[in-house]
């Protein structure tokens, strides 16, 4: 076969059947001809660029083609994958899970499924068989300085129908699911990309860190601590059969809070930067354009006004206690942007024995209450502590069920597959314990306490929200001050969590009366 029809063949082979492939998506993308002719000339350009790149490697035109479908199914399988757990399609700024899955394979692979995986690694020995055992090389009929020119003719193909592509404007809106049905897989990964380098991120400030509140005497201010509590939220509002008393100190701190009630957060189930960012800064998800996906990529490091920045202007220390690897999500190099003194990561719970994998709720709270002690007997300066706790991170399904779980979580037992809320519950029940540990010491401190509690998402448990139902995706929060007791619990009130800096602006500006 002549060596021109090899090659014409080949590139059909890496191109062509993955409009096919992108069928598998859902949202399923519009078919190519429907799309903004930029759309096919980036699709065009970045399967091209693939080709020649695999092409100039290994010199073998069919094993570049099959490598070109293996990319581009992998990238398709890990959407549909994201799609099923977190009700969104796969972006740009997800390629950092992808390292991040090598550096933490227990928090993503096993939502993956083992179904895909094998799929995964069937797609690769195809390619390695039926590329570089079965194929000879090129370069035995193609001299080297045509089969560079070659190369360089593919290379400066697709650089040409890139920059075709990205000088036209896409006008994505950030909602994933509509920008992949309108731009295509390869359209909408490329807008994402190209608006995150336009946008630097920079003059984005929430009007409440500039708002003027009440004076308070430094020596006055109480010490604040906030829980993002991983994957909480209320779970009896799903199965009524979970003992009422299960989360008994959420609901008496509640019943005496400064406010509690439902929180509408912009995360599904992952994704807990999201939260944590629209928290610290009192942005709403919605003013961030492309950064909304991960703040801590660009948007945070731009010097984004935050709680703790306001805090420290104020007079506090600023501490962060996360009880995980200090480089994930980078918080150990974008904490200290954000305005904390201070982050304290896995290292400073070494001899503490974990609650499953993570560290404990309880453990993390005792090693909080450890540094308001501290802090009462050795410093005048008020404390800022955010909390973000590890011990109710999935995947919950790896779990095991212990002896006396039914009896100790339920007044009537779960719906057969249900194991993960069982092991939820569980998690549940030390997150309570800790709320009530830390409430217990910061009211029986010299200085007055301000504690605010949340949950930064939903948990995955498929099989559970298909035996029982969806739930909305908002968490629960309380706001409590230790110098107030309520006589008439207020009633629940839904927020915004970029809402809740203000409120506890509010609440640690002036003393609260009792």
């Amino acid at each position: 076969m002549p060596l021109s029809v090899t090659l014409l063949l080949a590139l059909s082979l890496a191109i062509v059947p993955t409009f096919l492939i992108e069928t598998l998506l859902r949202p399923q993308p519009r078919p190519f001809w429907q799309r903004p002719a930029a759309c096919l000339a980036l699709h065009l350009g970045v399967l091209l660029l693939i080709f020649m790149l695999e092409l100039a490697v290994f010199r073998r035109p069919y094993f570049a083609a099959l490598s070109v479908l293996g990319w581009f199914g992998f990238v398709v399988l890990v959407s549909v994958a994201k799609q099923q757990v977190l009700r969104e399609p796969f972006i740009y700024q997800d390629f950092d899970y992808f390292t991040d899955a090598i550096r933490h394979p227990r928090l993503y692979l096993p939502f993956l499924g083992w179904v895909r995986a094998l799929l995964v690694v069937a797609m690769l020995a195809v390619v390695i068989t039926g590329g570089l055992l079965a194929e000879a090389p090129v370069t035995l009929r193609l001299p080297p300085l045509p089969f560079v020119g070659l190369l360089a003719a593919l290379a400066a193909l697709g650089w040409l129908l890139l920059r075709f592509g990205s000088n036209a404007d896409l006008a994505p809106v950030f909602r994933p699911s509509e920008d992949l049905a309108r731009l295509g897989l390869i359209g909408s990964i490329w807008s994402y990309a190209v608006a995150e380098r336009r946008d630097n991120g920079r003059n984005r400030a929430a009007t409440v860190f500039a708002t003027p509140r009440a004076e308070s005497v430094s020596d006055q201010l109480p010490n604040l601590v906030v829980v993002q509590s991983e994957s909480f939220f209320d779970a009896r509002r799903i199965f009524s059969g979970i003992k009422p008393d299960l989360l008994k100190h959420f609901d008496a701190l509640g019943a005496v809070s400064l406010q509690h009630g439902r929180l509408d957060v912009p995360a599904w189930g992952a994704n807990t930067v999201r939260t944590e960012f629209g928290f610290l800064s009192a942005l709403a998800a919605d003013s961030l354009g492309v950064h909304r996906f991960n703040p801590y990529r660009r948007l945070a490091r731009s010097g984004v006004p935050t709680l703790a920045t306001h805090l420290r202007a104020q007079g506090y220390r600023t501490v962060c206690v996360h009880p995980y690897i200090a480089g994930f999500y980078d918080r150990n190099v974008v904490f200290p942007l954000m305005g904390f003194d201070e982050f304290i990561d896995i290292t400073a719970f070494a001899d503490v024995a974990g609650e499953g994998p993570y560290v404990g709720d309880i453990a993390l709270a005792e090693h909080v209450t450890a540094m308001l002690e501290t802090a009462a007997t050795r410093s005048s300066q008020s404390l800022f502590i955010f909390v973000i706790t590890m011990e109710n991170h999935g995947p919950l399904h790896l779990e095991k069920m212990q002896s006396g779980d039914i009896d100790r979580l339920y007044t009537v037992p779960p719906p057969a597959g249900c194991d993960d809320l069982t092991f939820y519950a569980r998690h549940l029940r030390n997150a309570d314990q800790m709320l009530g540990l830390l409430a217990e010491r910061l009211r029986t401190l010299p200085r007055a306490g301000c504690l605010c509690f949340y949950g930064d998402h939903v948990p995955i448990m498929a099989s559970v929200y298909a035996a029982l139902g969806e739930p909305d995706g908002a968490t629960e929060y309380l706001l409590w001050h230790s110098e107030h007791q309520q006589a008439v619990a207020q009633p629940a009130a839904t927020v915004q969590v970029e809402n809740l800096a203000g409120l506890i602006l509010d609440a640690i500006s002036k003393r609260v009366p009792p």
